[in-house]
């Protein structure tokens, strides 16, 4: 593994002090971390990009959180993992990964933002860049789309997810989420073990209504390898927090030269999955 404290030197991801410690989240999600959750994160990666594995190419974990994906890119045979993220607990947490399942020559990890062009570009071309549920939490989230073009080789692939615009219900929840960032420690944890047991109790309805046994009512929320706990922190605290139509970021992303193939659309709350392809070919 290599490993580069070079912190792109401008753009900070913080606009004051109401920022959700992301880091913090994922450093607690990976003690739970166990070999069939990085399996379900490889499935969702290859379901999503269309593809069995990552032989051979270059993969841009641009946000990469707890690592988990990261990892997940080096399972599937990826030539070479880039990963990086503005909170430095997220870069410890990619270094702990490494610890426990590498050494991996061939993963670089950084400390450096998304809306830093210029370091951006010094990263090189990827056939694969990944940022999910990143580039809305940046506080210039088309900045920060606009840039994310930037490292995607022609040809290559682009998978994202950015939050639904649910219109007056985003703004209700930005509101809860930075009320939530600047009360004290116990005041969050209700706020979150309220909301925690809120979508518990929707999720067990939801299969009692499908006939579901019970063993099966939560096992949409661990498609990705995640868990309830650790998704319902992120949610409820999650901020920055911008969103966006599906159809704005489709024509943003025609516009530069990416077709979308694969689209998973949310019709609440939640993220909505875009993978695009560079055209090979630029529009003028």
């Amino acid at each position: 593994m290599t490993i580069s404290d070079r912190q792109s030197s401008n753009n900070s991801i913080t606009k004051g002090s109401a920022m959700f410690q992301f880091g913090k989240n994922w450093r607690s999600f990976l003690t739970r971390l166990n070999e069939e959750r990085i399996e379900k994160a490889k499935t969702s990666l290859c379901r999503m990009i269309d593809r069995d594995d990552l032989q051979g190419l270059r993969f841009l974990d641009a946000g990469c959180g707890s690592g988990l994906f990261s990892l997940a890119a080096l399972r599937l045979g990826a030539a070479e993992v880039v990963s990086f993220d503005v909170d430095r607990e997220c870069v410890s947490c990619c270094r702990y990964l490494d610890d426990r399942y590498g050494p991996f020559r061939h993963w670089i990890i950084y400390s450096g933002s998304v809306l830093n062009r210029d370091w951006l570009l010094s990263l090189g071309k990827f056939d694969v860049v990944y940022s999910w549920g990143v580039l809305h939490h940046t506080g210039a989230m088309f900045e920060a789309l606009d840039n994310i073009t930037l490292p995607v080789a022609k040809g290559g692939i682009l998978y994202i997810s950015i939050y639904n615009d649910q219109g007056l219900l985003s703004m209700f929840w930005k509101l809860i989420k930075r009320f939530y960032n600047i009360s004290p420690k116990p005041v969050r944890f209700l706020m979150a073990l309220g909301y925690f047991a809120f979508t518990l109790s929707v999720l067990a309805a939801v299969g009692i209504a499908h006939l579901r046994p019970p063993g099966k009512w939560f096992e949409s929320s661990g498609v990705r390898g995640m868990d309830i706990w650790h998704d319902v922190v992120d949610w409820i605290g999650g901020y920055p927090f911008e969103t966006s139509k599906p159809h704005n970021i489709i024509d943003f992303f025609s516009s530069r030269g990416f077709t979308a193939t694969q689209l998973r659309l949310k019709k609440g709350s939640g993220c909505n999955e875009f993978v695009f392809a560079r055209r090979q070919l630029e529009m003028n």
